[in-house]
Parts: C-alpha cells; sequence; structure tokens
C-alpha cells in the first residue's frame, strides 16, 4: 500500500509546540515568526523532514502558512481547505483565516503594533514573498530578518533525515527528446542575457535531465538543485550517494555532479562583477539569491526556463498519456464495478474503498505509486475538497447518499488524475441536479473551441455558469496542469480564476467543476483533457484550439436529471461512453465487461 490511514493531524499539537517555539523565538530575539508549507526546493511534494507547518499546529494540507507571534497566531488557507483546517487545528490557539480574503501580509499589517523583530527561514521563501513581508513590516515600524537556522528545526528533535533514495533514469523513449537537446534549447533562451540560471524545482529538474527520483510520495522526484549555464553545461547537486553508476552514465558528459554541500562555493567561482544569473524569484530560495549577489553577480528576474516547455508534451509523452490512461480506465472500471457490487451489502468504508482502489491500479503491474492521496469522501466527507481518509475519519458508506473519490496513479509512461462521484443507493432530486449542473459545466469546458493564445482564466466561467444560473460555485480552480510521469500538479497552464498562463498544444489539464453541499455530500466530475490544435471552422479566420478528453470511465448515470442536459450535451456523453467502452471492454472479464455496458449505454432524453 502507498497511501497510510494513520491520524497524524491533531490539534493537539498546536497547544503542546507553538508554546515552545515562542519561547525559542524570545531566547532568540525575535517576536514572530512567518513560516509557510514548503522546504528548500519549492515543490508541493514534501519529504517527512520538511513538513514543519503540519508538525507544529496539526495541519496537513498541501498548502498554508502561518504567522506565529507573541500573543496571536493564525494559520492562512485556500478554499480547499476551509473545512479541514477547522478540524486540525485548535482555533482558539492560532486562527484560520481564508487567504483569498485576508493575505498574510495583510494581517500582518493589521496585527503589529510597531517596533517587534519578525523571523523567516531565507530557504523557504522566495524574493517576491520577502518583498511583501518588508513592505508591511516597514510601514507597520517592525524589522523583518532572515533566520540564520530555522525555528522550528531547534525544538523538533525527532524530525527524519532528508531521504537518500537512488536517482534513476528516465528512457529516452518515454522522455521523447535527450537531455542534450533539452540543454541546448534552455541554454539557447537566456545565452544572450544571462550566464547561468538557477533551478530549484524537483519536477523541471527531472524533466530537464530525463531522470526521476523517489525522494517524495506521489511524485517520482528528486531532491535535488541545477545550475545550467549558457554554453549548454550544467551542474547537478543532491547527495552524490543518490546516484548509481547507471545514472552517472546517463547524465551527459556536459552535466558535472556536485554534493549539495559545494553549493556556496560553486557559485563563488561562477559569480563576479560581470556575471548575470537569470532567477525565477518566485521559486528560487531567497538565500540562494543572496549567496548569489552577495558574490558579485547581477540577477536577471525571469521565469523558471523548464516551465513552458515541460509542459508542452511531445509526441512520445502524449503517445504515454494515453497508454497510462487506457490502463487507469481498465483499473477504474474493475473498481467502479467492485463497488457496485459491494455498495448494497453494508460493509464498505472509506479505507476499504481506498484499499481496493490501490490494488485494483497495481494489478496492472505498472503502478509505480499513486499520483496523490486518494480523497474518498462518503457522504459529508465528500464535501470536503481535499479530504484525507484516517483511521479516525474513517465513514461507512450509507443508503441513498453520494460516495466522491479522486485518485490517480503514477505510471512509467504517463499521471493520471480522475474523480467521479458515485450513487449509493437512490440518490435525491437536488443530488440529481447538483450533479447534472457539474456535469454541464464539465461538457462546456471539454467542448470549448478557444483561438491560440487564450488563457485559462477566460475559460473558467464555461465550468461554472450551469452552478452560477442557481446562486451556486465552488471555492477551487476549474483544472491544473499535469505532468508526464510527474507531478500531478504542474504550472504554469491552470484553468482557473488565476489561470494566466495561455494554454498551448500539448499542455495536459484536468477538467474538474464540482459543488459541495457542507455537512451533506460532495460532488466531482473530473477527467484530464490535452490541448489540441482543432480543425479550421468554415469561414473563420484566427488558429484555434480544442480540448482532447484523455480519462477513460464511465459517468454514473444514475446521477443524471436528463431534462437539463441539451441534445449536444447528450450527444457529447453519449460518444464517450462509447469511445470508453470500445476502448476497455476486450481487457475485461466477462462479469466487469457486462457492468460497463450497462455503464455506457446511451442516455436519451
Amino acid at each position: 500500500m502507498f497511501q497510510e490511514f494513520s491520524n497524524t493531524a491533531n490539534p493537539e499539537q498546536g497547544r503542546l509546540r507553538i508554546p515552545l517555539l515562542r519561547a525559542h523565538l524570545q531566547e532568540a530575539g525575535l517576536d514572530g515568526y512567518i513560516m509557510s508549507r514548503a522546504d528548500e526546493f519549492g515543490g508541493e511534494n514534501m519529504a517527512p523532514y520538511a513538513e514543519r507547518l503540519a508538525w507544529l499546529t496539526g495541519f496537513t494540507g498541501s498548502a498554508g502558512s502561518a504567522v506565529i507571534l507573541k500573543d496571536k497566531a493564525a494559520i492562512f488557507v485556500d478554499g480547499r481547505y476551509t473545512l479541514q483546517v477547522q478540524d486540525q487545528v485548535d482555533a482558539e490557539l492560532i486562527t484560520p483565516v481564508a487567504i483569498l480574503s485576508k493575505s498574510v501580509a495583510e494581517w500582518l499589517a493589521e496585527t503589529l503594533q510597531g517596533g517587534e523583530v519578525i523571523g523567516f527561514d531565507p530557504w523557504l521563501y522566495t524574493q517576491s514573498a520577502v518583498d511583501r513581508f518588508e513592505k508591511t513590516c516597514k510601514e507597520k515600524g517592525a524589522t523583518l530578518v532572515a533566520c540564520k537556522s530555522n525555528p522550528v528545526d531547534a525544538i523538533w528533535t525527532d524530525r527524519p533525515s532528508r531521504p537518500q533514495n537512488p536517482i534513476l533514469p528516465h528512457p529516452r523513449e518515454l522522455a521523447g527528446e535527450a537531455s542534450t537537446d533539452k540543454l541546448d534549447k534552455i541554454a539557447a533562451g537566456f545565452a544572450a542575457k544571462a550566464d547561468a540560471t538557477f533551478i530549484t524545482q524537483g519536477d523541471s529538474i527531472a524533466w530537464l535531465f530525463n531522470i526521476r527520483g523517489s525522494d517524495v510520495a506521489c511524485a517520482p522526484l528528486p531532491l535535488a538543485f541545477a545550475i545550467v549555464r549558457a554554453d549548454g553545461s550544467a551542474y547537478l547537486l543532491t547527495d552524490l550517494a543518490k546516484l548509481p553508476e547507471e545514472t552517472r552514465t546517463h547524465l551527459p558528459a556536459s552535466v558535472t555532479i556536485a554534493p549539495f554541500e559545494e553549493l556556496p562555493n560553486l557559485i563563488k567561482s561562477l559569480s563576479g562583477a560581470n556575471k548575470t544569473w537569470m532567477l525565477d524569484e518566485t521559486l528560487v530560495p531567497y538565500a540562494i539569491k543572496t549567496m548569489i549577489e552577495d558574490a558579485g553577480s547581477r540577477i536577471l528576474n525571469a521565469s523558471d526556463p523548464c516551465l513552458k516547455p515541460k509542459a508542452v508534451k511531445n509526441a512520445a509523452e502524449l503517445s504515454g498519456m494515453r497508454k497510462a490512461h487506457h490502463r487507469d480506465g481498465v483499473a477504474m472500471c474493475h473498481f467502479l464495478h467492485w463497488l457496485d457490487t459491494m455498495a448494497p451489502t453494508d460493509t464498505l468504508d472509506e479505507i476499504t474503498a481506498t484499499k481496493a482502489l490501490e490494488d485494483f491500479r497495481a494489478e496492472t503491474g505498472c503502478l509505480k505509486d499513486i499520483s496523490f492521496d486518494t480523497i474518498a469522501g462518503a457522504g459529508p466527507n465528500g464535501a470536503i475538497v481535499h479530504y484525507h481518509v484516517t483511521e479516525a475519519t474513517n465513514r461507512k458508506f450509507v443508503q441513498n447518499s453520494l460516495f466522491l473519490v479522486d485518485s490517480g496513479g503514477q505510471y512509467p509512461d504517463g499521471t493520471t488524475d480522475i474523480t467521479r462521484t458515485i450513487a449509493i443507493g437512490t440518490p435525491d432530486a437536488e443530488m440529481k441536479d447538483r450533479f447534472t449542473r457539474v456535469l454541464k459545466g464539465m461538457i462546456a469546458l471539454t467542448l470549448a473551441r478557444f483561438p491560440e493564445g487564450t488563457k485559462g482564466i477566460q475559460l473558467d466561467t464555461l465550468a461554472r455558469q450551469p452552478l452560477w444560473e442557481v446562486g451556486l460555485d465552488y471555492a477551487h480552480g476549474t483544472g491544473h496542469g499535469v505532468g508526464s510521469y510527474l507531478c500531478c500538479h504542474e504550472g504554469p497552464q491552470s484553468i482557473s480564476k488565476r489561470g494566466g498562463a495561455a494554454l498551448e498544444a500539448g499542455n495536459v489539464l484536468s477538467n474538474e467543476p464540482g459543488y459541495y453541499k457542507t455537512g451533506a455530500w460532495g460532488i466531482r466530475i473530473e477527467n484530464l483533457v490535452t490541448v489540441t490544435e482543432a480543425k479550421a471552422m468554415e469561414g473563420g479566420e484566427l488558429p484555434m484550439h480544442g480540448f482532447e478528453t484523455l480519462t477513460l470511465c464511465p459517468i454514473d448515470q444514475r446521477l443524471i436529471e436528463v431534462s437539463l442536459l441539451t441534445a449536444r450535451e447528450i450527444n457529447w456523453l453519449n460518444d464517450y461512453h462509447e469511445e470508453v467502452f470500445a476502448e476497455l471492454s476486450a481487457e475485461l472479464p466477462e462479469d466487469v465487461r457486462a457492468w460497463l455496458a450497462e455503464a455506457t449505454k446511451p442516455l436519451h432524453a
């Protein structure tokens, strides 16, 4: 099993540990400390040694920040975690704040009295974040200082060590492009402006060098830094014990391997008054930027040069993604057939279902990991957008309810992410209405045709409109980018209220509108899609794009209120289900094939 179900979230943690942190801050001459769920590599997926926010407060979400002052504290979360944080932290000790309504800097501006000294870990924040905090502190008469060591680490006496798992080659036939070609392409993009660039993101490094690791759960990433020079040569910095001979041989001859400890000396040797470094100041730690500046170099702020080319999947990567989704679709059919068989027995619970789904994926013989901890929400737990089942929260299925399952797999040829909402027993009219509106939004986005250069923010409303029509919405993005056997969450592409990147052919994204009735149930339907160049429209003047659906899995027709669907929407659903059956049925045993035939039968108005 990849997923664990022990209850690691406990409000008691904050009651015990925040006073210890305050005492340490006082000894260090600090009046407060700003912290974020982050590591020095800037990724969403983190190893246990870096989970400082969870250890201190009890909050286990994948994103969040906190500020600890002498007599006040706050924890900041987005819309995915507004319910979860209330269960996981002691709200009398640390106040939950919705970050979309009030940022960390805004809270500091309201709370600081003047004269305070506020610390932060320069390895866990970027220049752009530090600028915001520094501006606020200055306006309030407070001082922001970079800590020489992390204050939480000083009180976390049994903190785990950084993982030492091997870094392995990713085959050229799956990557679709040689690492030397990627290095030359990246270098050519900045050679006229800078002498070198520093890269910290694990998926950028894995993509650039055609390597994969297992240092974090749910993503095949190595913990490493990289420096790329304008001539295409590069340095890969990591723990040397992690590099077996096959990987050293696999890396291009132009790549020099160095241990993390060599970073300061390496930066000095590559720096000087006549040198310029290109840095993504939204990703590179403040500590590294400061190190480069102290070595006398100029800094050019620009995006990580790997982000856009990594997000545009080549033919080999798209072929792998299609194979991975085919394989995953077979596993999902086995699971949903099993679920329908077991549901009437009243013996199911969330953990049992999660384990069964993982088993069906493992039976493919290709599963390397799950792509995130499965969100398996029965009844009211389905309304918690990023719910994580534990032994303490495990809920039994009850009849006439809903079950939301959001899950995915990491396969050597691709990453999957799929959500299905399943009727347990007989759904009521409200469930069917909300489900159908979510489905209408998902179909509207699937069928969208849009000009080249269109941004995700311009498409986001398509998925929300059927809910908006009756005064409803959901507090998360409609779609995130997905990597190719990399991170399940990948930028810069997204379909959301903040989706500022233009979508390009070859991008892979999720399409996942939802609706959540707090205390009752949740609904989400998710397919992965890839951006394609659409056929030219008769009389059209602009190059157009569209979406190809990658996910292959039936959508529960028992939850559809057919009267709400248009003929075009019914036709799309019937065509999609016809494709699902044609693609998957030959690989299913007779009982599952019969179930799939029933699940994909044509819907009629």
